[in-house]
């Protein structure tokens, strides 16, 4: 069977239309969601500050809203997800590729990763998607946690 983005992202861990003065405020409000549903530790949001300073995950896409896919080490990790903000403006988070520049991004897959293995199928879903100019722009415009659900591979119906 197929694997789908959704099979990773908690529906309680999708906020839309965030709004966030940087890339700090992004993680740490979806960092804050995942603790919440007891995907992550204490420690996890400013593990993933750490490692954002010293290896930058924002993707230069080319396009106005760019990808930030912020991580970190398993052992902050209690069970893997993903936590997705679709940003009402776009924040600048550092370059993975050259880390002096500035990328505007406007969508934030904030990853939970504890397995090797899940690892591999996350990004592999997540590059999939964000390849996607249609899938980004439905991202974009999507007005429900359903509608992120549906875009994603989902199946819908689920409580917002």
């Amino acid at each position: 069977m197929a694997t789908t983005l959704m099979e990773f992202i908690d529906p309680a861990a999708i906020v839309l239309g965030a709004e966030a003065g940087d890339s700090e405020a992004v993680i740490r409000l979806l960092g804050g969601k995942l603790e919440a549903l007891g995907y992550v530790k204490p420690s996890f949001v400013e593990a993933v500050l750490r490692r954002e300073a010293s290896l930058p995950t924002g993707l230069p896409l080319g396009y106005a809203r760019n990808v930030a896919i912020p991580h970190t080490d398993p052992e902050h990790v209690i069970k893997p997800g993903i936590a997705l903000a679709v940003l009402s403006q776009p924040v600048g988070f550092a370059n993975m590729e050259d880390p002096d520049e500035t990328v505007p991004v406007g969508y934030v897959f904030l990853l939970a990763i504890n397995d090797k293995d899940k690892q591999i199928d996350m990004l592999q879903q997540i590059m999939d998607t964000i390849q996607s100019q249609q899938a980004l722009d439905a991202l974009a415009g999507a007005k429900s946690v359903d509608e992120v659900v549906s875009v994603l591979g989902g199946k819908g119906d689920v409580a917002a």
